[in-house]
């Protein structure tokens, strides 16, 4: 064993600052009697209420309690061993609490330097369409990006594009395309599938094949600290010289997977070393190098450019549960060998998207692109599918959950929609500052809910079930004879509304039009009826004269047909009209599957 040497690898690149929201587009807390809105101030019209915030870091929470904790893991692997943080105790229960692979518990998240995050993502190898379980790992890591900057961090997020690699090499040769333009090709594919998905825009992206001389000089500084040897223009990472090898995954040197991007080359010291730096082979990509043309391995890549952006010592690093073994392991063998200070406080993982309890991955051939899904589901329904399990657990993909979390982004947006439609007809110079305390008590608890799921490890599925109250209030006073007549009813709407979109902001189901998203959401049910809308309304018209003419069994047997492939048919005094809604026969399954 050698001692490492001090000095560092400098990184070649400036820090990049990422912009937070303006004061005017933060989500208002409500601080004890008074809730904030954009224009208007509103008493509790009643007695005072006390209430912590949501999102406020400054004030002490109730404790989450041992059972909010433990659903918390949800089955994501060794989530609930260990775990000494499932009882967090009143005073630090305002944290931010985050669940760390290399302690293997959840701990208090604070960063290196006040107000600040750093925060590394491994981004995608750019050689085809992203999966769904590429989209689970950006959005689970949209919303802790979101997240942090709700809370007033300062968050330089930067994910990469892995560009030089065997993968893309191979796809370019079987296409006859240049390798660097097919995956200059795909990352623009996968930056379009961020948009649909509400993604926001990394702080920066870097790409391999623009990092060459921070990945070439990281190497020279590893082999000049004697952790890393040449083989006639190969250069590999010697794991021996690296004592704290497996402390992430807990797994041993003869675990490395030979063959799984780990070279399998005779010439090695022990088959565990991974190659930093590939010797040029034929029809190949190649850069200039100290030990000849070649390119950089896989692992390396990650190594350089967060340091060149983060530095050395950064807060969180994060990615898929693939990724523990061996590329995060690897990277921290790497980083500590080029600077014997760096350090990543939180590593942080997903769980994955599986098809019959099996991972979704392009090596098996078992996944769906996002174009794919996206082709008959509205992003956003696919969104909120992927961020209502909590994100260390896995994902059983299915059109049963899809066809669920349509139908759930239906009813928000349709609740939203009715609700500004509403509010436009009253000027907000006219109403009054104050509202109900049931109001108030539905707003204070849902906020509540809202705030400690999300400071217990990014609990969004709770937070998602926390948005049925609120909006259940809405409807009520939208449509119920009782609703309509209640005290201050414009005031609750208003403030309802601003709540519920507070939330919806932070979580990354906010569109840009209610009206908008709820005519794609029609329109991608009928592609999966595979019916036009003339059709549908045929069949309402049908199923009218039958009624008028007390043929009822036609009657039903028409809203049957549209149940069955998801149209379900709507009787007012207005007369009937049509919205999405789950098949007959999915509904069916489910019940006799429970």
């Amino acid at each position: 064993m050698i001692t490492l040497f001090q000095c560092c690898y400098k990184p070649f690149l400036p820090l990049r600052k990422t912009f937070l929201l303006s004061p005017s587009q933060w989500p208002i807390p409500l601080h004890r009697h008074k809730i904030s809105t954009a224009t208007t101030r509103y008493a509790v019209n009643g007695p005072r209420v006390r209430f912590r915030s949501f999102g406020s870091t400054r004030q002490s929470q109730p404790s989450i309690n041992d059972e909010r904790s433990k659903t918390a893991g949800g089955g994501g692997g060794e989530s609930n061993k260990n775990n000494s943080n499932s009882n967090i105790n009143k005073s630090s229960s305002s944290e931010l609490w985050l669940y760390n692979t290399m302690s293997k518990q959840k701990e208090v998240f604070r960063p290196k330097v006040a107000g600040k995050v750093g925060m590394y993502v491994c981004g995608v190898t750019a050689y085809d369409l992203s999966h769904i379980g590429h989209a689970r790992v950006y959005v689970c890591f949209d919303v802790l990006y979101r997240y942090l900057r709700h809370l007033g961090y300062e968050v330089n997020y930067v994910r990469n594009f892995t560009d030089v690699d065997d993968k893309i090499i191979a796809r370019a040769r079987e296409l006859g395309e240049d390798p660097i333009s097919l995956s200059r090709r795909y990352c623009e594919e996968f930056r379009r599938d961020m948009v649909y998905l509400n993604c926001l825009s990394p702080s920066v992206e870097p790409r391999v094949s623009e990092h060459m001389p921070q990945i070439i000089d990281m190497i020279k500084q590893i082999l000049d600290n004697g952790c890393a040897y040449n083989i006639d223009g190969d250069v590999y990472f010697s794991v021996d010289k690296f004592s704290d090898y497996g402390q992430l995954s807990g797994r041993k040197l003869e675990d490395n997977r030979a063959g799984e991007r780990v070279a399998v080359d005779s010439r090695k010291k022990n088959p565990a070393d991974f190659a930093l730096w590939k010797s040029a082979k034929e029809g190949e990509p190649f850069w200039e190098s100290p030990w000849g043309p070649g390119r950089p391995g896989w692992h390396i890549e990650c190594s350089a450019m967060s340091a060149a952006y983060l530095g050395y010592l950064f807060d969180i690093h994060g990615g898929g549960m693939d990724l523990i073994f061996p590329h995060h392991e690897n990277e921290i063998a790497q980083s500590c060998a080029a600077c014997k200070k760096s350090n990543v406080s939180y590593w942080i993982h997903n769980g994955f998207v599986t098809i019959d309890s099996e991972k979704m991955s392009k090596s098996l051939g078992n996944f769906f692109t996002i174009r794919q899904v996206i082709d008959l589901y509205h992003p956003l329904a696919l969104r909120l599918f992927l961020i209502g399990t909590h994100y260390r657990s896995p994902i059983n993909y299915s059109d049963v959950l899809l066809e669920k979390a349509s139908d759930r982004v239906f009813y928000i947006y349709q609740t939203l929609h009715d609700c500004e439609e509403v509010l436009s007809h009253h000027n907000e110079e006219d109403r009054k500052d104050s509202i109900p305390p049931a109001v108030f008590s539905c707003i204070s608890k849902f906020n509540e809910e809202v705030l400690l799921s999300m400071l217990d490890d990014l609990h969004t599925p709770v937070s998602i079930s926390a948005l049925s109250e609120p909006l259940k209030t809405i409807n009520d006073l939208l449509h119920t004879r009782q609703g309509k007549k209640q005290e201050l009813r414009i005031e609750s709407l208003a403030a309802l509304e601003k709540a519920i979109k507070n939330v919806l902001a932070i979580l990354g189901l906010m569109p840009t039009s209610y009206s908008e998203v709820l005519q794609q959401l029609m329109e991608k049910a009928l592609k999966r009826a595979k019916l036009t809308e003339d059709q549908v309304l045929q069949k309402i018209e049908e199923r009218t004269s039958a009624r008028m003419s007390k043929e009822y069994e036609k009657s039903d047997s028409i809203r049957k047909e549209l149940a069955a492939v998801g149209i379900a048919l709507m009787d007012s005094p207005d007369g009937t009209s049509w919205r999405p809604a789950v098949p007959l026969s999915m509904q069916e399954q489910q019940i006799s599957a429970a």
